[in-house]
């Protein structure tokens, strides 16, 4: 059974949402989700995986959380090469983070398999919809 990591920083719960969303149309599809907060893997052995789910807010002036996540994702970015990756992530404000986040997993050699998928605050129906749709995408189903 394929694995594939659904990596999160959460600081609200609403990322939460997202990556539980993602991970349970992931098991759903026949593979098998890890869900992970990013304090429990470290950009290494997310790197052994050839796909990826990846969910952080947008924070201060638009950019991923800068404690955790980001310094995860920096070394991360290095090992992307070929990989599929899907995105997601919350927002109160703005939402443009997420254009440049894809444009780093581009730059790496990341393959994203579709657009992120943003919320507003706590993911609605519609972006719980989406969720479900990138799982879908990066499990292959």
């Amino acid at each position: 059974m394929e694995k594939i990591p659904v990596i999160y920083w959460s600081a609200s719960g609403n990322t939460k949402l997202m990556a539980e969303a993602v991970a349970e149309t992931i098991n759903n599809c026949g593979c098998e989700a890890l869900l992970k907060e990013v304090g429990q893997i470290t950009a290494a052995e997310a790197a052994q995986y050839p796909a990826l789910a990846l969910g952080c807010p947008a924070m201060g002036a638009e950019v991923l959380e800068e404690y955790e996540f980001e310094p995860f994702f920096t070394e991360l970015e290095k090992m992307l090469a070929g990989k599929k990756v899907v995105l997601f992530g919350s927002y109160g404000w703005g939402g443009s983070y997420m254009q440049d986040w894809e444009a780093r997993v581009t730059a790496a050699g990341g393959e994203l398999a579709a657009p992120g998928v943003l919320a507003l605050n706590a993911p609605d129906q519609a972006a719980i919809e989406a969720c479900a749709e990138i799982g879908h995408l990066i499990a292959g189903k």
